[in-house]
């Protein structure tokens, strides 16, 4: 069953000119990258800078052009202040972005291990100020772009991660990643088979949303349209925990796999268990025109395919929620990400002592209603789909209590004992300015 565009709305026209790339343009499968934060030292000499590398950032309209690399950059709210960004301004963002994420924690369920006060510094403290997002197709084309950020004057560069996406495209538990985005509607792209189409004021400031409403956003107009909020969060991933708690719980070797998939929704593959529940299907989980389209209401309403709990059932619960009287597209995001650390050697169930993780970054219109409200209510601590009070039995804040239920029929599963397989090592929120805007953040004051 395939989404399709509204037929009373027509397509708006964006101005991808406008626009950063990487919030309507995914990175290639593989590829490398830097990840960046800067404190600013000078103001003046740091507007001066961003003003001679506005021509370095990449549009929505090149992204899928030739060039060897893509620059993308953003501002917290401290940041932002920093720059000199008028009072009246920077009281117009909203209230979680001038919070900023580690005051949001109690929100978030970051705590224990992902408490701010264990986080890698300087994140969760004020003087992070910019981030830049730099990606390329090979590690050798990484020389120009660091040389660009490598110029920038009147800030110091407080923090830096080499990133990667392998071949495979399977992050480091063995999951095919960046699988079942939603189609941005205008963003001259080609839908895929099973994409939500949305309305792109869910992603974008000053353009139509799903109620027909315009997004609010910042002011003065300039400063707000066609940019987005972003959320970065790195995650550290305990490889040898997620192996050994399946090991453990699992019937036999063949069954460690079958109960990974029902944590997760999907077979490491990329095969979703909507359309393939008995056994994995390698080409099918490869296939990005039919990996993602499927539903859930009318083929899977008890969960004996995909159980109301996995990980990809609570994160787009597509049409489950009521039959999809739900609106679930008001709390899409677009989502990028990245790896970092080695993988963990295959077979291995005992931490080597390496870190390894994801940085995940969501890009959307509203951080309240997208990203703190999947992380809040359908993750953590709401009680999504009438399940009570558990969590995502793959990335949610377990405490070694968690439950896990796999519907089936004579006798239902239950996963008990579950504890966090991640740690947020890290995060910020983040404006991604559109490019006119960054024009005006850089002028003289």
């Amino acid at each position: 069953m395939s989404d399709s565009a509204p037929e009373e709305r027509q397509a708006p026209r964006l101005d991808l000119g406008d626009i950063q790339g990487t919030v309507l343009r995914p990175p290639p499968g593989a590829c490398h990258g830097v990840y960046q934060l800067y404190r600013i030292d000078d103001p003046a000499a740091a507007r001066q800078a961003l003003r001679d590398v506005i021509p370095s950032v990449t549009p929505a309209t090149d992204s899928d052009a030739p060039r060897p690399f893509t620059f993308n950059i953003a501002f917290t709210y401290t940041g932002l202040a920093a720059l000199g960004v008028p009072e009246e301004s920077l009281a117009s963002f909203p209230q979680e972005f001038r919070a900023g994420m580690a005051a949001r924690k109690d929100v978030l369920g970051d705590a224990g291990a992902s408490d701010p006060a264990s986080w890698v510094r300087p994140m969760g403290s004020k003087d992070v100020h910019i981030g830049i997002v730099i990606i390329t197709t090979a590690e050798e084309e990484l020389e120009e772009p660091l040389a660009i950020a490598a110029g920038l004057t009147g800030v110091s560069r407080i923090y830096q991660r080499d990133v990667y996406m392998p071949s495979s495209g399977r992050e480091h538990f063995g999951f095919r990643e960046s699988i079942g985005g939603p189609y941005v509607i205008g963003s001259g792209t080609e839908p895929l088979p099973g994409q939500d189409h949305v309305m792109p004021g869910e992603f974008l400031l000053g353009h139509e949303d799903e109620s027909g409403r315009t997004s609010p956003m910042p002011s003065p107009e300039v400063l707000g349209r066609n940019g987005t909020y972003v959320a970065f969060r790195q995650f550290a991933t305990d490889v040898a925990a997620f192996r050994s708690y399946l090991r453990e719980h699992a019937r036999s070797p063949g069954d460690e796999e079958l109960l990974a998939a029902k944590m997760v929704g999907r077979w490491r593959s990329g095969a979703p268990l909507a359309l393939t529940p008995e056994a994995d299907d390698p080409e099918l989980g490869a296939d990005p025109r039919r990996n993602n389209d499927f539903a859930y209401h009318e083929s899977d309403p008890d969960g004996l395919r995909v159980p109301q709990g996995a990980h990809i059932r609570r994160v787009n619960p597509r049409d489950s929620l009521t039959g999809g009287i739900v609106d679930t597209k008001i709390h899409r995001m677009v989502r990028r990400g990245a790896l970092y650390g080695p993988p963990l050697p295959e077979g291995l169930i005992d931490d080597d002592g390496v870190e390894r993780g994801l940085f995940f970054i969501f890009m959307g219109a509203d951080l309240a209603r997208q990203f703190e409200f999947i992380t809040q209510v359908w993750i953590n601590n709401g009680d999504f789909a009438g399940l009570g009070h558990t969590k995502d039995p793959f990335v949610g804040s377990n405490d070694g209590t968690g439950t896990h239920v796999i519907p089936a029929r004579p006798v239902r599963r239950r996963l008990t004992g579950l504890p966090s397989f991640v740690a947020v090592r890290g995060g910020e929120y983040c404006f991604m300015p559109g490019l006119r805007a960054l024009e005006w953040l850089a002028a003289e004051r």
